[in-house]
Protein backbone atom coordinates (compact mmCIF):
# COMPACT_ATOMS: atom_id res chain seq x y z
CA UNK A 1 0.00 0.00 0.00
CA UNK A 2 1.28 3.41 -0.92
CA UNK A 3 1.68 6.10 2.04
CA UNK A 4 0.01 9.14 2.40
CA UNK A 5 1.40 12.58 4.15
CA UNK A 6 0.07 14.70 6.23
CA UNK A 7 -1.84 16.87 4.34
CA UNK A 8 -4.01 14.11 2.09
CA UNK A 9 -4.08 12.26 5.66
CA UNK A 10 -5.65 15.45 7.32
CA UNK A 11 -7.63 16.04 4.64
CA UNK A 12 -8.96 12.33 4.27
CA UNK A 13 -9.64 12.65 7.77
CA UNK A 14 -7.32 9.51 8.45
CA UNK A 15 -5.59 10.94 11.29
CA UNK A 16 -4.64 7.29 12.79
CA UNK A 17 -1.97 7.65 9.60
CA UNK A 18 -0.02 9.21 11.28
CA UNK A 19 0.22 7.35 14.35
CA UNK A 20 3.27 5.01 14.77
CA UNK A 21 2.46 1.46 12.64
CA UNK A 22 -0.58 3.29 11.02
CA UNK A 23 1.44 5.06 7.98
CA UNK A 24 0.64 2.32 5.24
CA UNK A 25 -3.00 3.62 4.60
CA UNK A 26 -4.32 4.03 1.01
CA UNK A 27 -6.59 6.46 0.39
CA UNK A 28 -10.01 4.89 -0.33
CA UNK A 29 -13.68 5.17 0.26
CA UNK A 30 -15.07 3.86 3.23
CA UNK A 31 -17.06 1.16 1.56
CA UNK A 32 -13.86 -0.06 -0.04
CA UNK A 33 -14.76 1.29 -3.35
CA UNK A 34 -12.23 4.09 -5.44
CA UNK A 35 -11.44 7.09 -3.90
CA UNK A 36 -14.74 8.64 -3.10
CA UNK A 37 -13.64 9.95 0.50
CA UNK A 38 -11.06 11.98 -1.00
CA UNK A 39 -13.36 14.67 -3.11
CA UNK A 40 -15.71 17.07 -2.35
CA UNK A 41 -16.96 16.83 -6.06
CA UNK A 42 -21.15 15.37 -6.01
CA UNK A 43 -20.98 15.72 -9.63
CA UNK A 44 -22.42 12.01 -10.44
CA UNK A 45 -24.47 11.24 -6.87
CA UNK A 46 -27.84 9.66 -7.60
CA UNK A 47 -30.40 7.89 -5.33
CA UNK A 48 -28.96 4.69 -7.70
CA UNK A 49 -25.55 4.99 -6.40
CA UNK A 50 -25.36 7.27 -2.81
CA UNK A 51 -24.96 4.09 -1.10
CA UNK A 52 -21.12 3.86 -2.04
CA UNK A 53 -20.80 7.81 -0.86
CA UNK A 54 -22.06 6.73 3.12
CA UNK A 55 -19.09 6.43 5.59
CA UNK A 56 -18.75 2.77 7.32
CA UNK A 57 -22.01 1.20 5.14
CA UNK A 58 -20.02 -1.74 5.00
CA UNK A 59 -18.48 -1.92 8.36
CA UNK A 60 -19.16 -4.92 9.79
CA UNK A 61 -20.19 -4.98 13.77
CA UNK A 62 -19.53 -7.96 15.94
CA UNK A 63 -22.35 -10.46 17.40
CA UNK A 64 -23.25 -11.77 20.22
CA UNK A 65 -21.58 -15.31 18.94
CA UNK A 66 -18.27 -13.15 18.20
CA UNK A 67 -19.15 -13.18 15.12
CA UNK A 68 -19.02 -10.48 12.19
CA UNK A 69 -21.56 -9.13 9.73
CA UNK A 70 -22.12 -6.18 7.92
CA UNK A 71 -24.99 -4.11 9.87
CA UNK A 72 -28.12 -2.88 8.58
CA UNK A 73 -29.08 0.51 9.87
CA UNK A 74 -32.73 1.24 10.07
CA UNK A 75 -32.49 3.83 12.75
CA UNK A 76 -31.94 6.86 10.94
CA UNK A 77 -34.71 9.01 11.72
CA UNK A 78 -32.22 9.25 15.04
CA UNK A 79 -29.53 10.41 13.39
CA UNK A 80 -28.27 9.63 9.63
CA UNK A 81 -24.49 8.34 8.51
CA UNK A 82 -21.76 10.84 7.25
CA UNK A 83 -21.20 11.19 3.77
CA UNK A 84 -18.28 10.56 2.06
CA UNK A 85 -18.02 14.30 0.45
CA UNK A 86 -19.07 16.29 3.86
CA UNK A 87 -16.45 14.36 5.52
CA UNK A 88 -13.93 15.27 2.92
CA UNK A 89 -15.54 19.23 2.64
CA UNK A 90 -14.89 19.28 6.65
CA UNK A 91 -11.54 18.15 6.58
CA UNK A 92 -10.24 20.21 3.43
CA UNK A 93 -11.59 23.68 4.81
CA UNK A 94 -10.09 22.29 8.18
CA UNK A 95 -6.84 23.47 6.58
CA UNK A 96 -8.08 26.91 6.25
CA UNK A 97 -9.87 27.09 9.46
CA UNK A 98 -9.61 30.54 11.56
CA UNK A 99 -11.69 32.20 14.23
CA UNK A 100 -15.28 33.28 13.10
CA UNK A 101 -16.21 36.95 12.54
CA UNK A 102 -13.24 38.64 14.92
CA UNK A 103 -9.98 37.21 13.66
CA UNK A 104 -8.30 39.52 11.68
CA UNK A 105 -5.80 37.06 9.23
CA UNK A 106 -6.56 35.52 6.02
CA UNK A 107 -7.71 32.12 7.47
CA UNK A 108 -10.16 33.87 9.79
CA UNK A 109 -11.47 35.94 6.52
CA UNK A 110 -11.98 32.64 4.76
CA UNK A 111 -13.79 30.82 7.73
CA UNK A 112 -16.05 33.39 8.27
CA UNK A 113 -17.17 34.31 4.69
CA UNK A 114 -18.02 30.31 4.36
CA UNK A 115 -19.55 30.66 7.50
CA UNK A 116 -21.87 33.09 5.90
CA UNK A 117 -22.11 32.37 3.06
CA UNK A 118 -23.74 29.08 4.06
CA UNK A 119 -26.31 31.13 5.66
CA UNK A 120 -27.54 32.05 2.62
CA UNK A 121 -27.36 28.38 1.08
CA UNK A 122 -29.73 27.03 3.88
CA UNK A 123 -32.02 30.34 3.30
CA UNK A 124 -32.72 29.09 -0.58
CA UNK A 125 -32.83 25.29 0.75
CA UNK A 126 -35.90 26.28 2.26
CA UNK A 127 -37.04 28.70 0.10
CA UNK A 128 -36.61 31.55 2.77
CA UNK A 129 -37.01 35.27 1.87
CA UNK A 130 -33.63 36.92 2.56
CA UNK A 131 -34.64 40.51 2.77
CA UNK A 132 -37.48 39.15 5.48
CA UNK A 133 -35.88 36.26 7.12
CA UNK A 134 -32.72 35.35 9.13
CA UNK A 135 -30.65 32.23 9.72
CA UNK A 136 -29.31 31.24 13.35
CA UNK A 137 -26.97 28.81 13.40
CA UNK A 138 -28.16 26.33 16.49
CA UNK A 139 -26.34 23.00 18.12
CA UNK A 140 -29.75 20.96 17.19
CA UNK A 141 -33.85 21.21 16.95
CA UNK A 142 -33.83 20.69 20.35
CA UNK A 143 -31.62 23.64 21.28
CA UNK A 144 -33.35 25.77 18.72
CA UNK A 145 -36.70 24.90 20.02
CA UNK A 146 -35.75 26.00 23.36
CA UNK A 147 -33.91 29.12 22.13
CA UNK A 148 -37.37 30.21 20.05
CA UNK A 149 -39.25 29.73 23.22
CA UNK A 150 -36.77 31.35 25.55
CA UNK A 151 -37.01 34.59 23.43
CA UNK A 152 -40.82 34.34 22.03
CA UNK A 153 -42.73 33.46 25.54
CA UNK A 154 -43.58 36.58 27.17
CA UNK A 155 -45.99 35.37 30.05
CA UNK A 156 -47.15 32.79 31.41
CA UNK A 157 -50.47 33.09 29.92
CA UNK A 158 -48.96 33.05 26.49
CA UNK A 159 -50.84 30.70 24.66
CA UNK A 160 -49.42 28.38 22.04
CA UNK A 161 -51.13 25.38 19.55
CA UNK A 162 -49.17 22.17 19.32
CA UNK A 163 -50.42 18.70 18.45
CA UNK A 164 -50.04 15.75 20.25
CA UNK A 165 -47.89 14.21 17.36
CA UNK A 166 -45.45 16.60 18.54
CA UNK A 167 -41.60 15.33 19.63
CA UNK A 168 -41.08 16.38 23.25
CA UNK A 169 -38.76 19.05 21.82
CA UNK A 170 -41.49 21.14 20.59
CA UNK A 171 -43.53 20.46 23.27
CA UNK A 172 -41.71 20.48 26.13
CA UNK A 173 -40.23 23.95 25.57
CA UNK A 174 -43.81 25.50 25.39
CA UNK A 175 -45.04 23.70 28.16
CA UNK A 176 -42.45 24.63 30.64
CA UNK A 177 -42.80 28.44 29.65
CA UNK A 178 -46.33 29.29 28.94
CA UNK A 179 -50.12 27.53 28.62
CA UNK A 180 -50.24 24.74 25.73
CA UNK A 181 -53.54 23.49 23.91
CA UNK A 182 -53.43 20.64 21.71
CA UNK A 183 -54.79 19.46 18.77
CA UNK A 184 -55.46 15.94 18.83
CA UNK A 185 -54.93 13.05 16.31
CA UNK A 186 -57.64 10.14 14.81
CA UNK A 187 -57.19 6.65 15.37
CA UNK A 188 -55.05 6.35 12.76
CA UNK A 189 -52.49 9.15 14.11
CA UNK A 190 -52.94 11.46 11.44
CA UNK A 191 -53.20 15.27 12.69
CA UNK A 192 -56.79 16.60 12.66
CA UNK A 193 -56.87 19.98 10.92
CA UNK A 194 -60.26 21.01 12.02
CA UNK A 195 -58.73 20.71 15.86
CA UNK A 196 -56.20 24.12 14.43
CA UNK A 197 -59.65 26.09 13.66
CA UNK A 198 -62.08 24.95 17.13
CA UNK A 199 -58.83 25.90 19.03
CA UNK A 200 -58.02 28.77 17.49
CA UNK A 201 -61.02 29.98 17.74
CA UNK A 202 -61.59 29.31 20.86
CA UNK A 203 -58.02 30.86 22.30
CA UNK A 204 -56.15 33.91 21.48
CA UNK A 205 -53.39 31.75 20.06
CA UNK A 206 -49.89 33.37 19.93
CA UNK A 207 -48.15 30.64 18.31
CA UNK A 208 -49.01 27.62 16.44
CA UNK A 209 -46.26 24.94 16.87
CA UNK A 210 -46.52 21.59 14.45
CA UNK A 211 -44.09 19.09 13.21
CA UNK A 212 -43.51 19.13 9.26
CA UNK A 213 -43.17 15.44 9.45
CA UNK A 214 -43.44 12.38 12.38
CA UNK A 215 -40.33 10.55 13.54
CA UNK A 216 -43.44 7.88 14.80
CA UNK A 217 -45.28 7.46 12.02
CA UNK A 218 -44.01 9.54 9.07
CA UNK A 219 -47.27 11.45 8.72
CA UNK A 220 -46.16 14.83 6.92
CA UNK A 221 -48.01 17.58 7.30
CA UNK A 222 -49.97 19.94 5.58
CA UNK A 223 -48.27 22.64 7.66
CA UNK A 224 -49.14 25.59 4.57
CA UNK A 225 -52.77 24.52 5.84
CA UNK A 226 -52.08 24.86 9.04
CA UNK A 227 -49.98 28.44 8.31
CA UNK A 228 -53.06 29.85 6.43
CA UNK A 229 -55.16 28.85 9.48
CA UNK A 230 -52.64 30.67 11.96
CA UNK A 231 -52.24 33.07 10.21
CA UNK A 232 -56.65 33.98 10.01
CA UNK A 233 -56.60 33.96 13.84
CA UNK A 234 -53.52 36.16 14.33
CA UNK A 235 -51.12 33.74 14.73
CA UNK A 236 -47.79 33.06 13.98
CA UNK A 237 -46.12 29.65 13.44
CA UNK A 238 -43.20 27.71 13.87
CA UNK A 239 -42.29 24.36 11.97
CA UNK A 240 -40.56 21.12 13.47
CA UNK A 241 -38.60 20.78 10.66
CA UNK A 242 -36.49 17.70 12.04
CA UNK A 243 -38.06 14.63 10.09
CA UNK A 244 -38.59 16.62 6.45
CA UNK A 245 -35.48 18.07 5.82
CA UNK A 246 -33.52 14.84 4.36
CA UNK A 247 -37.06 13.36 3.06
CA UNK A 248 -38.89 16.14 0.98
CA UNK A 249 -38.02 19.44 -0.59
CA UNK A 250 -39.31 21.76 1.86
CA UNK A 251 -40.34 25.65 1.17
CA UNK A 252 -41.13 28.50 3.56
CA UNK A 253 -43.27 30.04 1.27
CA UNK A 254 -46.57 28.76 0.07
CA UNK A 255 -48.89 29.38 -2.54
CA UNK A 256 -50.32 32.56 -1.20
CA UNK A 257 -48.82 34.57 1.66
CA UNK A 258 -51.05 33.19 3.79
CA UNK A 259 -49.53 29.99 3.63
CA UNK A 260 -45.98 31.23 4.01
CA UNK A 261 -43.91 29.79 6.71
CA UNK A 262 -42.83 32.40 9.94
CA UNK A 263 -40.04 30.43 12.10
CA UNK A 264 -38.64 26.16 10.78
CA UNK A 265 -36.04 24.56 13.12
CA UNK A 266 -34.51 21.69 12.13
CA UNK A 267 -31.14 19.80 12.84
CA UNK A 268 -28.29 18.69 10.56
CA UNK A 269 -27.24 15.22 11.73
CA UNK A 270 -30.87 14.09 10.44
CA UNK A 271 -28.72 14.97 6.61
CA UNK A 272 -25.66 13.25 6.77
CA UNK A 273 -23.61 15.55 8.25
CA UNK A 274 -22.33 14.29 11.87
CA UNK A 275 -20.49 17.16 13.23
CA UNK A 276 -23.97 18.66 14.73
CA UNK A 277 -25.61 22.03 14.32
CA UNK A 278 -28.67 23.13 12.66
CA UNK A 279 -30.78 26.64 12.26
CA UNK A 280 -33.42 28.70 13.05
CA UNK A 281 -34.95 30.50 10.09
CA UNK A 282 -37.06 33.14 11.06
CA UNK A 283 -38.35 36.98 10.52
CA UNK A 284 -35.61 39.40 10.79
CA UNK A 285 -37.72 41.84 12.63
CA UNK A 286 -39.01 39.39 15.20
CA UNK A 287 -36.19 38.02 16.15
CA UNK A 288 -34.48 41.60 16.67
CA UNK A 289 -37.32 41.69 19.78
CA UNK A 290 -37.12 38.62 20.72
CA UNK A 291 -33.61 37.46 22.30
CA UNK A 292 -33.01 34.25 23.90
CA UNK A 293 -31.96 33.66 27.65
CA UNK A 294 -28.66 32.41 26.31
CA UNK A 295 -26.00 35.37 27.05
CA UNK A 296 -22.10 35.48 25.87
CA UNK A 297 -19.22 36.36 23.26
CA UNK A 298 -20.24 37.04 19.77
CA UNK A 299 -23.46 38.74 21.21
CA UNK A 300 -22.38 42.45 22.05
CA UNK A 301 -21.88 45.22 20.73
CA UNK A 302 -20.29 47.10 24.62
CA UNK A 303 -20.53 45.83 27.41
CA UNK A 304 -19.94 48.47 30.13
CA UNK A 305 -20.08 48.25 34.01
CA UNK A 306 -24.18 48.65 33.98
CA UNK A 307 -25.30 48.16 30.59
CA UNK A 308 -25.14 46.27 27.75
CA UNK A 309 -25.97 46.70 23.67
CA UNK A 310 -26.39 43.75 21.97
CA UNK A 311 -26.24 42.75 18.14
CA UNK A 312 -28.70 42.08 15.43
CA UNK A 313 -29.46 38.43 15.28
CA UNK A 314 -28.37 36.15 13.78
CA UNK A 315 -25.41 37.07 16.16
CA UNK A 316 -27.90 37.09 19.16
CA UNK A 317 -28.95 33.87 19.01
CA UNK A 318 -25.08 32.20 18.51
CA UNK A 319 -23.41 33.24 21.77
CA UNK A 320 -19.88 31.47 22.16
CA UNK A 321 -17.51 29.98 19.45
CA UNK A 322 -19.17 28.90 16.57
CA UNK A 323 -19.56 24.99 15.59
CA UNK A 324 -17.26 25.42 12.35
CA UNK A 325 -17.39 21.88 11.17
CA UNK A 326 -20.63 21.94 11.23
CA UNK A 327 -21.68 24.53 9.42
CA UNK A 328 -19.28 23.35 6.31
CA UNK A 329 -20.93 19.55 6.48
CA UNK A 330 -24.56 21.38 6.88
CA UNK A 331 -23.62 23.02 3.61
CA UNK A 332 -21.92 20.18 1.83
CA UNK A 333 -25.16 17.98 2.86
CA UNK A 334 -27.52 20.25 1.24
CA UNK A 335 -25.38 20.18 -1.99
CA UNK A 336 -25.61 16.54 -2.09
CA UNK A 337 -29.52 16.20 -1.21
CA UNK A 338 -30.24 18.99 -4.06
CA UNK A 339 -28.03 17.02 -6.39
CA UNK A 340 -29.76 13.34 -5.64
CA UNK A 341 -33.47 14.77 -5.82
CA UNK A 342 -36.26 15.01 -3.49
CA UNK A 343 -38.66 13.25 -6.23
CA UNK A 344 -36.26 10.33 -6.56
CA UNK A 345 -35.45 10.21 -2.38
CA UNK A 346 -39.55 10.30 -1.74
CA UNK A 347 -40.07 7.42 -4.58
CA UNK A 348 -37.46 5.02 -2.69
CA UNK A 349 -38.96 5.50 0.77
CA UNK A 350 -42.40 4.86 -0.82
CA UNK A 351 -41.16 1.84 -1.71
CA UNK A 352 -39.21 0.38 0.83
CA UNK A 353 -42.47 1.16 3.47
CA UNK A 354 -44.25 -0.73 0.78
CA UNK A 355 -42.20 -3.77 0.98
CA UNK A 356 -41.89 -3.42 4.39
CA UNK A 357 -45.53 -3.16 5.54
CA UNK A 358 -46.33 -5.79 3.23
CA UNK A 359 -43.79 -8.41 4.33
CA UNK A 360 -44.62 -7.64 8.21
CA UNK A 361 -48.42 -7.91 7.75
CA UNK A 362 -47.67 -11.31 6.41
CA UNK A 363 -46.87 -12.17 10.22
CA UNK A 364 -49.01 -13.66 13.33
CA UNK A 365 -49.78 -11.19 15.68
CA UNK A 366 -48.56 -8.31 14.50
CA UNK A 367 -49.50 -4.56 15.23
CA UNK A 368 -48.43 -1.78 12.33
CA UNK A 369 -48.95 1.42 13.88
CA UNK A 370 -50.85 4.01 11.18
CA UNK A 371 -51.97 3.67 8.00
CA UNK A 372 -51.26 0.64 6.13
CA UNK A 373 -52.92 0.98 2.75
CA UNK A 374 -52.24 4.80 1.94
CA UNK A 375 -48.96 5.47 2.55
CA UNK A 376 -48.41 8.49 0.25
CA UNK A 377 -47.83 10.93 2.82
CA UNK A 378 -45.54 9.26 5.23
CA UNK A 379 -41.73 9.06 5.03
CA UNK A 380 -39.32 6.35 5.44
CA UNK A 381 -40.74 5.45 9.07
CA UNK A 382 -42.48 2.17 9.77
CA UNK A 383 -43.41 1.29 13.61
CA UNK A 384 -44.40 -2.02 14.57
CA UNK A 385 -45.44 -4.78 17.53
CA UNK A 386 -46.14 -8.13 18.43
CA UNK A 387 -48.60 -8.75 20.80
CA UNK A 388 -46.99 -12.01 22.19
CA UNK A 389 -43.09 -10.22 21.98
CA UNK A 390 -42.06 -7.65 24.56
CA UNK A 391 -40.55 -5.22 21.94
CA UNK A 392 -37.65 -4.26 23.75
CA UNK A 393 -36.31 -7.63 24.13
CA UNK A 394 -36.61 -8.33 20.14
CA UNK A 395 -35.08 -5.44 19.39
CA UNK A 396 -32.12 -6.28 21.09
CA UNK A 397 -32.47 -9.95 19.93
CA UNK A 398 -32.26 -7.75 16.00
CA UNK A 399 -29.04 -6.24 17.11
CA UNK A 400 -26.93 -8.88 18.93
CA UNK A 401 -27.67 -11.25 16.91
CA UNK A 402 -28.69 -10.14 13.27
CA UNK A 403 -26.62 -6.70 13.28
CA UNK A 404 -29.87 -4.65 12.56
CA UNK A 405 -30.13 -1.50 13.84
CA UNK A 406 -33.55 -0.08 14.93
CA UNK A 407 -35.65 2.18 17.54
CA UNK A 408 -37.57 0.62 20.72
CA UNK A 409 -39.37 3.06 23.27
CA UNK A 410 -41.78 5.94 22.70
CA UNK A 411 -39.37 7.67 20.50
CA UNK A 412 -39.52 10.85 22.68
CA UNK A 413 -43.11 11.51 21.72
CA UNK A 414 -44.86 9.87 24.30
CA UNK A 415 -48.21 11.00 23.96
CA UNK A 416 -48.68 10.16 20.48
CA UNK A 417 -47.60 7.14 21.59
CA UNK A 418 -49.53 5.91 24.05
CA UNK A 419 -52.35 7.38 21.80
CA UNK A 420 -51.68 4.88 18.95
CA UNK A 421 -50.77 2.23 21.59
CA UNK A 422 -54.10 3.10 23.10
CA UNK A 423 -52.64 2.71 26.71
CA UNK A 424 -54.91 5.07 29.06
CA UNK A 425 -53.70 8.01 30.50
CA UNK A 426 -53.70 6.52 33.94
CA UNK A 427 -51.54 3.43 33.37
CA UNK A 428 -48.40 5.69 32.72
CA UNK A 429 -47.98 6.23 36.25
CA UNK A 430 -46.85 3.04 36.37
CA UNK A 431 -44.25 3.48 33.87
CA UNK A 432 -41.94 5.40 35.57
CA UNK A 433 -39.89 3.41 37.93
CA UNK A 434 -40.31 1.01 35.52
CA UNK A 435 -36.89 -0.79 33.86
CA UNK A 436 -37.06 -0.63 30.26
CA UNK A 437 -38.04 -3.69 29.26
CA UNK A 438 -41.46 -3.56 31.37
CA UNK A 439 -42.23 0.15 30.02
CA UNK A 440 -44.91 0.04 27.20
CA UNK A 441 -43.07 0.89 23.61
CA UNK A 442 -43.11 0.41 19.79
CA UNK A 443 -39.80 -0.68 17.05
CA UNK A 444 -39.31 1.50 14.99
CA UNK A 445 -37.54 1.16 11.70
CA UNK A 446 -36.69 4.54 9.75
CA UNK A 447 -34.99 4.28 6.29
CA UNK A 448 -32.16 6.53 4.52
CA UNK A 449 -31.65 7.14 1.10
CA UNK A 450 -28.88 4.43 1.03
CA UNK A 451 -30.87 1.38 2.63
CA UNK A 452 -31.77 -1.31 0.17
CA UNK A 453 -35.00 -3.31 -0.85
CA UNK A 454 -32.31 -6.33 -0.33
CA UNK A 455 -32.06 -4.89 3.17
CA UNK A 456 -35.70 -4.96 3.93
CA UNK A 457 -35.60 -8.73 2.63
CA UNK A 458 -32.78 -9.73 4.92
CA UNK A 459 -34.67 -7.71 8.07
CA UNK A 460 -37.77 -9.60 7.00
CA UNK A 461 -35.96 -13.06 6.59
CA UNK A 462 -34.33 -13.12 9.96
CA UNK A 463 -37.37 -11.25 11.84
CA UNK A 464 -39.09 -14.79 12.90
CA UNK A 465 -35.48 -16.29 14.02
CA UNK A 466 -35.21 -12.77 16.24
CA UNK A 467 -38.77 -13.35 17.33
CA UNK A 468 -38.21 -16.71 18.30
CA UNK A 469 -35.11 -15.88 20.26
CA UNK A 470 -36.97 -13.28 21.58
CA UNK A 471 -39.60 -15.49 23.20
CA UNK A 472 -37.20 -17.52 24.77
CA UNK A 473 -34.95 -14.50 26.72
CA UNK A 474 -38.16 -13.14 27.78
CA UNK A 475 -38.18 -15.53 30.94
CA UNK A 476 -34.96 -14.08 31.95
CA UNK A 477 -36.33 -10.41 32.00
CA UNK A 478 -38.00 -9.88 35.99
CA UNK A 479 -41.29 -9.74 35.13
CA UNK A 480 -41.20 -8.67 31.38
CA UNK A 481 -44.58 -8.60 29.60
CA UNK A 482 -45.62 -10.99 27.41
CA UNK A 483 -47.13 -8.29 25.34
CA UNK A 484 -45.34 -4.81 24.14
Amino acid sequence: MQAIDRRSAIKLGVLAALAPGMAQLVACAPNGGASTAASTSIDGITIDNIRDYIVGVDEPVTLEDGTQQKAICFDNAATTPALAPVLAAVNEELLQYGSIGRGFSQKSDHSTDLYNETREKVLGFLGADPETHTCCYVNSTTDGMNKLASALVESNDDIVLATRAEHHSNDLPWRERCKVVYAEVDEKGRIIYDDFERLLKANKVKYVTVTAASNVTGYVTDVHRVAKLAHKHGAKIIVDGAQIVAHRQFSMKGETKDEDIDFFVFSAHKMYTPFGGGAIIGPTDILMEHMPKVYGGGTIRIVSDDWVAYKEPPATYEAGSPNYPGVVGLGKAIEILQQVGFDKIQEHELALNRRLIDGLLKLENVIVYGDTENIDDKTGVVAFNFSDINSMVLAKRLANSGGIATRRGAFCAHPYVWRLMGINPDELQGFVECEDVNTAGMIRVSFGIYNTEEEVDQFLEFLPKAMEMAKEDMDHYTRAEPAY
